[in-house]
């Protein structure tokens, strides 16, 4: 809020500068003054609401994504950094599962930073999770919030609820010599963690026979790819798509891809979820709360 009002503030004194410096009376620069005044707090009230109301509400993100040599149509669901904890509670996830099983997935995947607090406090709300319905699983990868919780712990528990993590593996989704592989590693944090760390070559073991799509948190890790021809389609979240207006411009200086379905090269497409819960303030502008409907064809 303090960020928000400080830009507007900013964006007042400007042109409250620029009309002093005009050749009106000081009658007619006083009039303009006021209303600049009014306008300025009114905007405040307004962004700062607007950026409230954002964060609670969820949209429906729905991509048409082409896979070459794609037998079959599918569907999958992707939810991204949820951050369970504080604000984001058994009753904001109960509420998130409902829209999920309206959606008649495929498969729900959920790319990272699911836990955001102690596993004992994430638990009720972890637990609706399990309540997911899709046709051929839901599957998790971590990001790097679930280091700084106890990795091993989540991950165990979430596969507890019959949620499949993961683990520099990969699973064959769909009917017999119709599906695709989906793979996932673990975050590019587990380098710095020294443990838990990603390996793409692992992830992508005899998955040469079908389409690949990948799971991975972070969008920075495809530079950590030398070759992605065997990968049709990677599934990131992490930035928050900025979360808060224009802090998108400094995401996008760290990661390569900030939000939405990106062309990385002949071969490989990357779709980056905006997250559907937030992180810190509950806020968002200019980047709403997401799930994703991703609808495969060939």
């Amino acid at each position: 809020m303090i960020f928000l009002t400080f830009i507007i503030t900013l964006l007042h004194e400007i042109i409250s500068f620029g009309i002093s410096k005009t050749k009106y009376t000081k009658n007619r620069r006083e009039f303009f003054k006021k209303g600049l005044d009014i306008g300025a707090v009114s905007l405040v009230l307004a962004t700062n609401a607007k950026a409230m109301d954002n964060a609670r509400n969820i949209e429906l993100e729905i991509v048409d994504v082409k896979i070459k040599n794609l037998l079959a149509p599918y569907k999958i669901v992707q939810i991204s950094d949820v951050h369970i904890g504080g604000l984001i509670d058994k009753e904001f996830i109960k509420n998130l599962v409902d829209k999920i099983n309206l959606l008649g997935a495929d498969i729900v995947v959920i790319t990272g930073d699911l836990v955001d607090t102690k596993l004992e406090y994430a638990k009720p709300a972890l637990n609706e999770l399990g309540n997911i319905s899709s046709k051929y699983g839901t599957y998790f990868i971590v990001g790097n919030h679930e280091y700084f919780h106890g990795v091993k712990p989540i991950i165990d528990y979430v596969n507890s609820l019959g949620i499949k993590t993961l683990e520099n593996e990969n699973v064959y989704i769909g009917e017999e010599n119709k599906g695709f592989y989906l793979c996932g590693v673990y975050d590019r944090f587990g380098f710095r963690y020294g443990a838990f760390k990603p390996d793409i070559n692992k992830a992508l073991l005899n998955t040469q026979d079908f389409p690949t799509v990948l799971l991975a948190h972070q969008p920075k890790y495809i530079n950590s790819i030398e070759d992605t021809k065997g990968i049709d389609l990677i599934l990131c979240g992490h930035t928050h798509g900025g979360q808060i207006f224009p802090f998108n411009f400094l995401v996008k200086l760290e990661q390569p891809y900030v939000r939405g379905l990106n062309v990385h090269n002949e071969h490989t497409l990357v779709y980056v979820n905006k997250g559907t819960g937030f992180w810190g303030p509950p806020m968002r502008l200019g980047a709403s709360a997401e799930i994703t409907v991703l609808k495969l064809s060939s």
